[in-house]
């Protein structure tokens, strides 16, 4: 067997020995099979909420057992067809091989991401929210390329996205903005987001072109199904009304229909707005208000080391998550990962794959979660 075809053939079986550790083979197959049978339950539909969340379980779970069976298998064929074809002298067999082999190493890719979004919460719709940090328009206009960024990326990915609440900038830009993301594993893809990003570039309101650095911050949470039960005790919120002051028309801005809910125990904040009704308005902001609970709870079964940002967190240096240079040169670069790119206005545009994928990959590994090093 050639060199190169050999290394192809160990990386296969590292990613085999991963994908067994992280989905816990032996485990994984006892379960499918007690979903299997509980499908056959003639009584399964009389809820209809936990049905549904069954057979979301049992599809992942099926085909991510299918997916790694698939890969073990077509490594094992191709190797002996491999060794058949060189002891017969048919090098036609051989490079046809070669190729499976090739290919199955995209494969082992796209199911080694895919054993990363096996969290509890991951495969949920999500909202995203973005905060301008302290510096007036410089920050709420980077906090609208940001809105911009994620909202490409789900174009992008085949997500269907609604603006729930935006409130725009003095000059220019947004002061804050929420995002509902609807679409398969979208709070697992994005999760990682979670945290202060930094621009750097020669401002275009600075009529001295001076160069400027603004902070925004994002903050992703889950959204969360009707089987789900988050109290909310009715003393620890407060509800205040005000007029919607974003897009929407005429009639969004009439009356004081938007809403905003703080929940006084954990200083949590949501608002809504997108709808004329103010009753409609508040129960899509409870939605979100039990969906940040929820996800504030997820977070604190992690290890502290894994602990996210809250939107509260300061908006400032020492918090970065990523870094975005557009002046004197380009460069976006993850501080957690690593990864960075010189095609900036790429990445802005909506290529933010590449930083998804190496995030999770480093929560899975359990690699470190606040920044590793900071770029001028």
């Amino acid at each position: 067997m050639r060199a190169e075809i050999q290394t192809v053939v160990d990386e296969l079986k590292q990613s085999l020995e991963l994908l067994r550790r992280h989905l816990d083979l032996e485990n994984s197959k006892k379960r499918l099979l007690e979903l299997n049978a509980r499908v056959e339950d003639p009584t399964l539909w009389d809820n209809a909420a936990e049905a549904q969340k069954l057979m979301r379980e049992r599809s992942s779970l099926d085909s991510r057992i299918s997916g790694f069976e698939e890969l073990e298998n077509g490594l094992n064929d191709n190797v002996e067809l491999i060794e058949m074809g060189e002891a017969e002298g048919d090098a036609d067999v051989v490079t046809e091989a070669e190729d499976a082999l090739i290919a199955l190493g995209d494969n082992a890719r796209k199911l080694q991401i895919a054993s990363m979004l096996s969290g509890e919460a991951d495969g949920n719709n999500c909202f995203l929210e973005v905060h301008a940090g302290a510096g007036g328009t410089e920050s709420q206009d980077w906090a609208s390329m940001l809105l911009r960024m994620y909202s490409r990326w789900c174009d992008q990915n085949g997500y269907k996205t609604q603006i729930i609440e935006e409130s725009p900038g003095e000059e220019a830009g947004i002061k804050s903005a929420t995002l509902k993301i609807e679409g398969p594993d979208a709070y697992g893809w994005l999760k990682t987001e979670t945290g202060v990003h930094r621009l750097v570039r020669i401002s275009p309101f600075d009529s001295n072109a001076r160069r400027h650095t603004s902070f925004s911050s994002v903050t992703v949470y889950p959204e969360i199904d009707d089987s789900i039960e988050i109290e909310i005790e009715d003393k620890d919120l407060r509800v205040d009304t005000y007029r919607a002051s974003g897009a929407g028309g005429q009639h969004v801005n009439k009356t004081d229909s938007a809403i905003r809910l703080t929940h006084i125990p954990t200083g949590i904040v949501v608002q809504c707005q997108n709808d004329r009704s103010q009753h409609k308005n508040r129960a899509q902001a409870m939605k979100m208000m039990e969906a940040r609970l929820y996800e504030r709870e997820l977070r604190e079964r992690e290890e502290a080391a894994q602990a996210e940002h809250e939107a509260k967190t300061d908006i400032g240096w020492g918090h970065q998550l990523r870094s975005y240079v557009l002046q004197p040169y380009q460069m976006v670069k993850d501080l957690r990962t690593g990864v960075e790119k010189g095609n900036a206005q790429g990445v802005l545009d909506g290529d933010l794959s590449e930083y998804l994928e190496a995030a999770l990959a480093m929560k899975v590994e359990g690699g470190p979660s606040g920044p590793v090093e900071d770029i001028d």
